[in-house]
């Protein structure tokens, strides 16, 4: 079974991004990096990359990782620091959907896949 499957499909992943943002978006560390986001845009955009990177339906039809943040470590300093904060965002909204500690250990794998992409390196 797909990681999309086992966080519940569409609905799980929607329910991920939506309180995954809200942690961000209220962290002064990272949020802001979205103050000239189009929040709407980027959840949508979020839950295809989420939906395709865990096996589902490959949706995604986004730029590449480090095309898609190149401005943000260009131009605004983003850096491994507010990578790590975001990733671990994403951890303790995975823990607090009471998704299992396996399927959440592997998703943070491939979000730990993806750092040198965001970054740049």
């Amino acid at each position: 079974m797909q990681l999309y499957d086992q966080i519940g499909g569409d609905k799980g992943v929607e329910i991920l991004v939506d309180r995954f943002y809200r942690k961000v978006l209220m962290d002064g560390r990272v949020s802001h990096f979205f103050d000239r986001t189009d929040m709407q845009f980027l959840y949508q955009h979020q839950k295809k990359f989420l939906t395709t990177a865990l096996g589902g339906p490959d949706i995604y039809d986004g730029r590449d990782l480090r095309t898609a943040h190149q401005d943000l470590v260009e131009n605004r300093a983003m850096n491994e620091s507010h990578f790590n904060i975001v990733a671990d965002h994403l951890n303790m909204s995975i823990m607090e959907l009471g998704i299992p500690d396996d399927v959440r250990t592997k998703i943070m794998e491939i979000v730990a896949s993806t750092k040198d992409q965001v970054l740049g390196r």
